[in-house]
C-alpha cells in the first residue's frame, strides 16, 4: 500500500484565470502538466474571453 501524503505536501499551481493557488487532485493525476484552471467556472470564463481576475484579498 502506498504511503500517505499530507495535503500540504501535494504540488500546487496558480490558476491562469483567477490567480488563486490550487492543489493537485487525484483525477488530474495523468494530465497535471496540462491543468491550468482551478475550476470549471474559471475555465469557462477564460474561454469566453473574460479578462483574468485579480486575486481577492483575504479578510
Amino acid at each position: 500500500m502506498p504511503k500517505m501524503r499530507r495535503k500540504g505536501d501535494l504540488p500546487q499551481k496558480i490558476c491562469a484565470q483567477c490567480g488563486r493557488p490550487f492543489t493537485w487532485r487525484k483525477k488530474w493525476e495523468r494530465v497535471w502538466d496540462e491543468v491550468r484552471y482551478c475550476s470549471d467556472a474559471c475555465r469557462r470564463a477564460a474561454h469566453r474571453g473574460e479578462p483574468p481576475q485579480p486575486p481577492r484579498a483575504s479578510g
